[in-house]
């Protein structure tokens, strides 16, 4: 049988087209039910969720839990105590940074996960780079799935943006879960 023929037998027996419903509706759960499905979802995937009362209460726990000598990097304005770069740095220089903190647009309670964008990383490789990442997400901002998470961010202007779930993890090298192969070792979220 010739391409030809192969092509016009596929279009030919071709189901009929069903139009997309113009809206789907959703039922959207109680801002409580969210936040517990959205803790309960990212401490499955292998992060961790804390909740805080303001911004300052990460400057307590970054004290706490990491050396003097470890590099910590964040744009949050009002963790002023730790490292703060320039977006004209070169990349490179992120290899050794212990710890990024960086602030998120919004959190999808379905599955997890964060959506950030490269105005809030300061660089993209930032969040990938790090031995251990922690995000700022508001509890008002918990978005009950990612059809919600698509028609927030359709109207959203960015360069770069991506939805981060966890800490790196692989399952590749004789079926062993093994976290922080490709990335960040730990994910913690900071829930105000």
């Amino acid at each position: 049988m010739s391409r030809e023929q192969i092509l016009s037998a596929i279009l030919k027996n071709q189901p009929a087209r069903t139009e997309l419903p113009v809206e789907l509706i959703f039922s959207s759960p109680q801002r409580k039910e969210l936040i517990e499905k959205f803790v309960e979802r990212v401490n499955f995937i292998g992060g961790k969720v804390i909740p805080i009362q303001n911004m300052l209460d990460i400057n307590q726990y970054v004290v706490d839990n990491y050396k003097s000598t470890d590099r910590v990097v964040t744009l949050i304005p009002e963790l002023k105590d730790f490292t703060s770069f320039t977006i004209e740095e070169d990349p490179r220089n992120f290899e050794n940074v212990v710890l990024a903190i960086v602030k998120s647009h919004f959190g999808v309670a379905e599955n997890g996960s964060v959506w950030i964008t490269e105005d809030q990383m300061g660089h993209r490789v930032i969040p990938f780079i790090c031995q251990h990442l922690v995000m700022v997400v508001n509890s008002e901002n918990i978005l009950a799935n990612m059809h919600e998470a698509y028609e927030v961010i359709q109207t959203q202007d960015y360069d770069f943006g991506t939805f981060i779930a966890g800490p790196s993890k692989t399952a590749d090298i004789e079926q062993s879960l093994v976290l922080g192969a490709h990335g960040p070792r730990s994910l913690t979220i900071f829930l105000i």
